[in-house]
């Protein structure tokens, strides 16, 4: 009875870990197909949100001069990138992400499968928009 209670708790603790988006990602270019940076994700309240923690390349600019809003000309390395996502069932949504090479913000979901994430940002509605494939840093 113990191994059988032991097994169920820990594989429960597997599924709740498997859909957790907090840690240290890689993230690819688009045009390149070459690692760019690690973003770690992390909560604050029942928000999640993600910073630039490392640069894989070396941007243009070190700065974010095309940011809108309080980024602006702020250096991309520990840039928040991601705001105030929420979990909804499998999703993590309702927040922005802002490309700092561009400086445009977008509507933003993002789901995991295993080790890694779906980061989906898109403008209105989410049929227009650009997925990435993120990469688990261990």
């Amino acid at each position: 009875m113990r191994k059988l209670l032991l097994t169920f708790i820990l594989s429960f603790v597997g599924v709740l870990s498997f859909a957790q988006i907090e840690g240290k990602w890689k993230t690819i270019d688009d045009e390149t197909k070459q690692a760019k940076s690690i973003v770690e994700i992390y909560k604050k309240g029942d928000q999640y949100y993600g910073k630039v923690s490392q640069l894989l390349i070396k941007p243009a600019n070190p700065n974010c001069v095309d940011c809108k809003d309080d980024r602006k000309n702020k250096p991309i390395l520990g840039m928040e990138i991601i705001r105030g996502l929420k979990k909804e069932g499998d999703e993590f949504t309702g927040g922005t992400i802002t490309d700092p090479k561009t400086g445009k913000t977008y509507k933003c979901t993002i789901k995991r499968e295993g080790d890694k994430l779906n980061v989906r940002g898109y403008l209105g509605f989410s049929l227009i928009g650009r997925t990435q494939t993120w990469y688990k840093v261990n």
